[in-house]
């Protein structure tokens, strides 16, 4: 069952991407905020499906047979939990960056044309933006190996 959600969250995600290059090549116009709603709103339903699944007690990675015949289990609760929580800092770092990096690199060139002695002020600004994805790549690899 864990297979066939995977399975749908991928095509989800491949769809969503297949059909955000096709719109940009024929420059189609529409609300991007409604194509990503749509977008996270499936994905997510999926998400919150295998969840529930994991809970309700059905193994989210199930060993082998040959496995549990020798003494093997499968991935704990605990470790699944860790697991996320590490995909969860750097993905949502990462977003922040992205959205950071956005808005101040086009402050920055704006001003840089205005005054091109600024240069290397805006260009520290840049930089901290960027930081924080380095900050939630550190707090990532602290949760997997601390």
């Amino acid at each position: 069952m864990q297979l066939v959600l995977l399975a749908i969250a991928t095509a989800i995600a491949a769809g969503t991407v297949i059909y955000g290059r096709m719109a940009m090549k024929m420059n189609k116009k529409g609300s991007v905020k409604k194509a990503v709603f749509t977008s996270v709103s499936a994905f997510g339903t999926v998400m919150v499906t295998m969840i529930v699944l994991m809970l309700s007690g059905h193994p989210v990675f199930a060993a082998s047979e040959a496995a549990q015949a020798a003494g093997g289990v499968g991935m704990s609760l605990g470790e699944g939990f860790k697991y996320l929580a590490a995909a969860l800092s750097t993905g949502l770092a990462t977003i922040g960056t992205g959205l950071a990096v956005g808005s101040v690199g086009s402050s920055a060139i704006g001003a840089v044309t205005e005054d091109s002695s600024i240069l290397g002020k805006t260009l520290i600004f840049v930089g901290m933006a960027e930081g924080i994805a380095i900050y939630g790549m550190i707090i990532s690899i602290l949760i997997l190996f601390v």
